[in-house]
């Protein structure tokens, strides 16, 4: 159903993977949009192991289309170093592929917009979240990606140093 990776002796490993995704901090979330445009948005996300998490507002072009198709794809750059003597980058890169869902359940929508306050703001006390959290509540939407399949890759020259 998905496509092998052509340059496998790039590809990251699972734990490495997900290592990408756990250091990341903004990623962008690509979607069906209008008219069959593609929509691809920057955005903040959270990781929990299993599944990516988001948080935008109640109405939107994201929405909208989410609504309209749930499959969609989120990509994290982790390094994108130029190296201009070889006319190229030193890259490092994670894409998944999955389904959007919006949250409707109170404690879904919770977990997950503790787990995305902690990863933004890990030094606050749980009541400064907490408090966070609920004057924001109201107009909140969260959004949650089960992850169908991802891979990561990296340029060749980073996986040469890994393996030295």
């Amino acid at each position: 159903m998905f496509r092998e990776m052509r340059r496998n002796k790039q590809l990251l490993s699972s734990e490495e993977t997900a290592a990408v995704l756990e250091r990341g901090t903004s990623g962008v979330l690509a979607l069906a949009g209008d008219q069959g445009y593609p929509y691809a948005v920057p955005i903040s996300y959270v990781y929990d192991g299993e599944k990516i998490f988001f948080h935008c507002a109640k109405s939107g072009h994201k929405l909208d289309a989410i609504r309209r198709e749930e499959k969609a794809s989120f990509c994290v750059i982790d390094q994108d170093r130029i190296i201009p003597e070889e006319f190229t980058t030193y890259f490092r890169s994670v894409i998944a592929f999955g389904r959007m869902r919006i949250l409707e359940e109170e404690a879904e929508k919770r977990s997950a917009i503790e787990k995305l306050a902690l990863k933004y703001v890990p030094d606050s006390t749980q009541e400064a979240r907490g408090q966070e959290i609920q004057r924001e509540w109201k107009p909140l939407c969260v959004l949650e990606m089960t992850i169908d399949h991802i891979t990561g890759k990296e340029a060749i020259e980073l996986a040469r140093e890994r393996k030295t």
